[in-house]
């Protein structure tokens, strides 16, 4: 039987005419279903004869997937790191009779040239292009093009090492059922002309038509991304659940997922995270998970501040089956006489020994790092005590990164060594705390950010009793900050929450979006927290209440100084990197890089300890048995790099 070009062009709309015709009709029915007769609904807005589909339910429709031909390319996104520029150019469906291809062009010497030409891959109509020996000294124009007229053009910019501040905008939760653009924030996004956007999570709340959705978020957020390097991260609801505990990306059984795992196909969620992550720097470790889902752990590197990326949600145990169930719901604990310990289990994973094994590896490498930072899903604590509703008191919360608690000590630690600072989102509610691994306030700050728009779930910070906590913030202006703990038992300090006023109007929900500034001459950082309907030009008094905070990198490292090395005087090289090491256990307290020509360690107990130092590790000169003085005048030690 022989088939028309034609023909089987309108049949099966993603192949190249290669195979016999039975593959050819193979992959024709594919498409229609791609994920299988049994999942014939996910992503079915973008599958099959899309043109015919009319969005229908009982959310706002997502903007319809046929446009006019010139505006298939919908957006791209881009992130250049270590010499490799990566972009991903999201397409609407496309037409039967349409190519598959997309193409890259640069502008250079006043001319467009073309560089590079991919596939438009299926399911998810993406197309990305990686481009070797990227020069990250000079902004460069680009556009992507599809057939003779459809462009989408942007700016890839220099890589902002020669300047003081580096700023990201730290972002959550947009909510699907408040459709239309956003201009009220990306119009001050670039008022703020942030270095890197990161996207925490919750980018789409559309569940199976996961490509609608983003080509929803895409289409408001593209104003800004188009021409600034771009994090997006995906979470939950991304992959089409409410809550998210991957488990090492098992099957999960259960309609909430707590039994852990993922309910949909493993090709829909690579799809996702394809659409979503192929544009952040390759993987670490790449290898997918023992279900095939793919990776995406890695880090980034803005300016001099380096970015770790994490991935909080795939192999975090889920509660169902591993925990007693201590409320409604396996993930609510509504008993306050329980014992947090009870549910604090050996072989519970939060992070997952890959994820572990790059954290740590992470914070010792400072090549080309002045600062550091950390990025993940959501908190690695519980600063929430109101879900859902005004009056609906929870005690304990196991979706977030506060549980298990052993495993989330050893994240805090590796962050900690490091001196790095945590931004998440995910939890709708604003936060800035300090998180206590053993004591309140020995470990980092965490900065979780607002959601972008709010009408899916509120919360809020309120204590039980009404009162601040020992150690409250000096002249804040709001009631309940200082030390808690939180339900499920971690130290905690509060610094700043943004309580939504009324969940109904939009106006007082407490959407909004985050901005940290990172100063790498006065090595602080920045919190800065801005009402989705603020106006951005008028400082820092449209800010919620309680920001901004400003924090010195040293103190994510908040344990208490016991004694001090040798003052190190540097010779041969600048802002060197020492590592301090405890002689008695082997345990790494820290690795940074310094600043200027002299070091002072310090450390936590008495004790000998040797000291590493080198240009971008702690591979050079080595000094051992130190001994801690309890007086910052332990004598001087001349560093030859």
């Amino acid at each position: 039987m022989k088939f028309s070009r034609r023909f089987l062009l309108k049949i099966s709309p993603f192949i190249f005419l290669k195979g016999t015709a039975t593959q050819v009709l193979a992959a024709a029915a594919e498409s229609s279903q791609p994920f299988g007769e049994k999942y014939a609904a996910l992503d079915s807005l973008a599958s099959g004869e899309w043109w015919t589909k009319i969005p229908r339910g009982k959310s706002a429709p997502p903007p319809p997937m046929k446009v006019p031909r010139d505006e298939v390319v919908a957006f791209a996104l881009y992130t250049v790191d270590r010499g490799v520029m990566k972009m991903t150019a999201q397409l609407f469906p496309l037409m039967p009779d349409e190519v598959r291809e997309v193409r890259l062009e640069l502008e250079r010497n006043g001319k467009w040239e073309q560089i590079a030409i991919t596939e438009v891959v299926l399911p998810g109509w993406s197309g990305h292009f990686r481009i070797e020996n990227w020069d990250d000294t000079k902004d460069i124009k680009y556009r992507v093009r599809h057939g003779k007229k459809a462009m989408f053009e942007g700016l890839v910019r220099k890589d902002p090492k020669d300047k003081q501040e580096i700023v990201i905008a730290n972002m959550s939760c947009n909510s699907s059922r408040t459709t239309g653009l956003r201009p009220e924030i990306v119009e001050h996004l670039i008022f703020h002309n942030p270095d890197l956007l990161y996207f925490a999570g919750d980018q789409t709340y559309r569940h199976t038509e996961h490509t609608a959705g983003w080509i929803e978020f895409g289409l408001q957020f593209r104003d800004v991304m188009r021409d600034r390097p771009t994090i997006c991260i995906p979470d939950d609801h991304d992959v089409g659940q409410p809550n998210l505990w991957g488990a090492g990306g098992k099957k999960s059984t259960r309609g909430d997922g707590a039994d852990g795992g993922y309910f949909y196909p493993v090709e829909y969620v690579n799809m996702v995270q394809r659409q979503q992550t192929w544009n952040l720097p390759d993987p670490i470790d790449p290898a997918p998970v023992e279900s095939g889902i793919s990776v995406y752990f890695t880090h980034l590197n803005i300016g001099g501040i380096d970015f770790a990326i994490l991935e909080d949600r795939k192999f975090k145990s889920g509660p169902f089956g591993n925990i007693p169930k201590m409320g409604p719901r396996p993930d609510h604990i509504v008993d306050p006489a329980y014992d947090p310990k009870s549910i604090d289990l050996p072989g519970l994973q939060l992070l997952g020994a890959r994820q572990e094994k790059f954290l740590n590896q992470w914070s010792q490498d400072w090549t080309g790092a002045e600062m550091k930072a950390v990025l993940s899903q959501t908190a690695f604590c519980g600063a929430v005590h109101m879900h859902g509703g005004r009056n609906d008191r929870l005690l304990a919360d196991l979706d977030c990164n506060g549980w298990p608690q052993t495993p989330r000590k050893k994240a805090l630690e590796a962050i900690r060594r490091c001196w790095a600072v945590h931004l998440c989102g995910d939890q709708h509610l604003a936060v800035v705390t300090k998180q206590g691994i053993d004591e309140f306030g020995d470990g980092p700050y965490e900065f979780t950010s607002p959601a972008l728009v709010n009408t899916i779930y509120g919360r809020w910070w309120h204590p039980l009793d009404e009162k601040a906590g020992p150690n409250p913030v000096e002249k804040s202006p709001l009631p309940w900050t200082g030390d808690f703990k939180d339900g499920l038992g971690n130290k905690i300090s509060m610094m700043a929450y943004a309580n939504p006023t009324d969940i109904k109007d939009e106006k007082l929900r407490a959407d909004g979006y985050g901005v940290v500034r990172f100063n790498k001459q006065a090595r602080t950082i920045q919190f800065e927290c801005w009402p989705r309907f603020s106006d951005a030009k008028q400082g820092n008094q449209a800010q919620f209440p309680g920001w901004p905070i400003t924090v010195e990198m040293e103190k994510n490292d908040g344990r208490k100084i016991a004694g001090y090395l040798p003052n190190l005087v540097f010779k041969g090289a600048q802002n060197p990197v020492v590592q301090v090491i405890s002689e008695s256990g082997g345990e790494i307290l820290y690795t940074v890089r310094t600043q200027g020509g002299k070091f002072q360690p310090k450390v936590y107990a008495a004790g000998k300890y040797t000291i590493k130092v080198g240009t971008d590790k702690a591979d050079g000169q080595t000094l051992t048995g130190l001994l801690a003085s309890t007086k910052d005048t332990a004598g001087v030690r001349e560093i030859h790099i």
